[in-house]
């Protein structure tokens, strides 16, 4: 299977691109690639599915945003940013994505109507189901909450169904009505007669703003719209090992779906608290640990922290500074699965300062008495330097 490409290089864009620069680089990739013009021509319908797939994205606010921030993954369904469609996505050809389907969809967009040498009107059901606005809400956390999760309450204002109406948007003991102007189907058609042919032209109807209904008497906690603006805590459970740019989702804490449509999602996107000792890649914990002079030469047990004990680490005689331990195990849980990461414990040889006469003269003697080939490295590079010069 080929590569997906770059929903911006599809339509021959710049990543920024405006919206009105992404539609106009459609209509023109649309047009191009669309089977009504290329009859047979396998290449030009896959081209024209990719065209579709990339402006289903690109034309929505909230799909590109999270596009631009997590890529493919941010739109994959499977990828956990979504879920059941939380994102949306590309249907097939002859689906639904983007709202554009047949040849005179494209002509609906450019000349404001439907082309009639195509089977008539392009009229979009404005009454369907529609999903609820997706919310993203930024939580941060203690750098030890992420490794062992937690669970937190996140404040969070948003539209919700009116409990008064329950979102129906009439005032209770009273009903909406059929528009009489769209007969309920939110949409008025005219045909306009060009010198390209017929068009026929499907608005919004203006009496119903493309409800279908009409409220005669609205709701008053609501005013007829279905829904209230409302802040509310949620609680959420953050799994052991995320880190900072993890998304969790939380079903159905979106804003109210339109005419029957299912709530949209919550994603909490997470930001980790740096820790004062660890450092963390992944699943691992990276640790630096000062040592004496006599610790490195002699061997030592020394003390490691982990996040949940300390450990006893034998230090080998001999040391050098830099020297990398692993401590298996002792780092952070993998998000997805049991294993858990490992501690990498590094060793820095901290060189005395400030001493008094007493201790200088303790090393001075201790270097007199510790032979020269005790020194690998040293002797090593003095080596190495008689042979440069030639010596």
């Amino acid at each position: 299977m080929a590569e997906k490409r770059d929903y911006y290089e599809v339509l021959g864009l710049q990543k920024g691109a405006s919206e009105e620069e992404i539609k106009k680089a459609f209509r023109k990739m649309a047009m191009k690639y669309h089977p009504d013009r290329n009859p047979g021509d396998k290449d030009a319908e896959e081209k024209f599915k990719e065209v579709n797939e990339a402006y289903s994205i690109l034309s929505d606010a909230d799909k590109k945003s999270k596009y631009d921030r997590f890529g493919f993954a941010g739109v994959d369904p499977n990828a956990g940013f979504g879920g059941d469609g939380g994102f949306g996505g590309f249907s097939g050809f002859g689906g639904t994505s983007s709202g554009f389907g047949g040849f005179e969809d494209i002509f609906s967009d450019l000349f404001g109507g439907g082309f009639s040498g195509f089977g008539g009107s392009s009229a979009r059901a404005r009454t369907a189901p529609t999903k609820g606005r997706d919310l993203q809400k930024n939580v941060t956390i203690e750098f030890t909450d992420a490794a062992f999760g937690c669970k937190q309450q996140v404040q969070l204002t948003k539209l919700v169904r009116c409990s008064k109406c329950n979102g129906d948007g009439a005032a209770p003991g009273t009903s909406k009505r059929q528009c009489p102007k769209c007969h309920g189907t939110g949409t008025v058609t005219t045909v306009q007669n060009t010198a390209f042919g017929s068009f026929q032209s499907t608005r919004p109807c203006p009496d119903c703003n493309g409800t279908g209904s009409i409220i005669d008497t609205p709701c008053p906690d609501c005013h007829g719209t279905g829904s209230i603006r409302k802040t509310l805590k949620i609680d959420i459970d953050i799994p052991a090992g995320v880190d900072t740019g993890s998304v969790i989702p939380i079903r159905g804490q979106g804003e109210p779906g339109l005419n029957g449509g299912p709530n949209g999602d919550l994603y909490i996107v997470i930001n980790v608290k740096p820790h004062k000792l660890f450092e963390r890649d992944g699943s691992d914990l990276y640790l630096e640990i000062p040592i004496t002079f006599s610790q490195a030469a002699l061997g030592d047990d020394i003390q490691v922290p982990t996040l949940s004990e300390k450990v006893q680490y034998k230090i080998p005689a001999g040391t050098q500074p830099g020297t990398v331990f692993r401590l298996r195990g002792k780092g952070v849980k993998d998000l997805k699965g049991n294993r858990y990461g490992d501690l990498y414990v590094k060793v820095q040889l901290e060189v005395p300062t400030k001493l008094n006469s007493k201790q200088r003269k303790a090393i001075e003697e201790m270097e007199a008495a510790v032979d020269q080939n005790c020194y690998q490295k040293k002797s090593s590079f003095a080596n190495k330097v008689k042979d440069f010069l030639g010596l």
